[in-house]
This record gives C-alpha cells, sequence and structure tokens, in this order.
C-alpha cells in the first residue's frame, strides 16, 4: 500500500509533467515565438508552487520522524531554491 504523502507528492509531479507538456503543445500550435515566450513565462509560476507543495507534503509525512531543526533546514533550502531561481 503506497502512502498517502508518497500518493499526493507524485500526483503533483504527474500534474506538473503533463502542464509542461501541454504548454509544448500549445507553443507548437501557436507557431509563434510571442506566444511561445508567453507560455514559457507562465510556467515560470508552476514549477515553484509544485516545489512548495510537493515539499509540504513531504514535511507533513514525515513531521513525525524528524527533528525541527531538521525541518528548518529544509524549508531553507526550499527557499535558497526559490531565491535563486528568481534572482
Amino acid at each position: 500500500m503506497l502512502e498517502k504523502a508518497v500518493l499526493g507528492m507524485a500526483f503533483l509531479r504527474l500534474l506538473s509533467g503533463s502542464i509542461e507538456i501541454f504548454a509544448a503543445i500549445l507553443m507548437l500550435r501557436f507557431n509563434s515565438v510571442e506566444k511561445a515566450l508567453m507560455i514559457n513565462s507562465s510556467l515560470a509560476l508552476v514549477g515553484p508552487i509544485i516545489l512548495i507543495l510537493t515539499t509540504t507534503i513531504g514535511l507533513v509525512g514525515i513531521v513525525g520522524n524528524i527533528s525541527v531543526m531538521k525541518i528548518v533546514w529544509i524549508l531553507l533550502g526550499v527557499a535558497f531554491i526559490l531565491i535563486g531561481v528568481k534572482s
């Protein structure tokens, strides 16, 4: 039996991948650099949201097995990733 947290994380990643594939299909369909850039820019919002949600589900799933300090380090790492991508 799969854990609920793992199932939720996998579902979010499948959703994210499906959105990426759909965006690629839209880019091909519109066949315009300007529209492709707009579609690509909208994907910049999806990635970090999926990252945060997936990490949150994972942390909730292991919250009983991990120390508070390790959770702080994980959240700090995610924050650094988001800051690095934004810059």
